[in-house]
């Protein structure tokens, strides 16, 4: 299926508050797939921009654990950003999505939840391949 922009979501993740500090909780059915990958990105210089990619069958989960910044999702014809900056709320992003990160702000942290272990093979790093991946399917 050629995926879309609109495919990707701002999911909401459930919280329990307390006065002692809130705790956001991601289980069960919250995410459509399983959690297979956990990595986060930290000390992003200013100016730096993260992703420049697309995965051929990869989802993604990304939170703002800490600060802010921008996510620049392409399908190939569209084209939306999405501002990350809240802790209880998370962008998911489906295969066949090019992804840019970017606007990090001073000691922001980006959480990653993904559907599959690392495989290069699984990376579109050529934003002229992948707009010819969305072509030809």
């Amino acid at each position: 299926m050629n995926q879309t922009i609109h495919s990707c979501t701002i999911i909401s993740i459930p919280k329990i508050q307390d006065y002692r500090g809130n705790l956001g909780v991601i289980e069960k059915n919250i995410l459509p797939f399983k959690v297979k990958r956990v990595y986060y990105l930290y000390d992003v210089p200013s100016g730096s921009v993260r992703g420049g990619h697309a995965h051929k069958k990869l989802h993604q989960f990304l939170i703002a654990l800490s600060g802010s910044f921008d996510v620049i999702l392409k399908d190939g014809v569209k084209e939306k950003a999405v501002t990350l900056n809240n802790p209880s709320e998370g962008l998911l992003i489906t295969h066949g999505i090019w992804r840019e990160l970017e606007n990090f702000s001073s000691g922001s942290i980006c959480l990653v939840l993904a559907s599959e272990v690392f495989d290069e093979d699984d990376y579109i790093r050529s934003f002229v391949e992948f707009k010819d991946s969305k072509t030809t399917k």
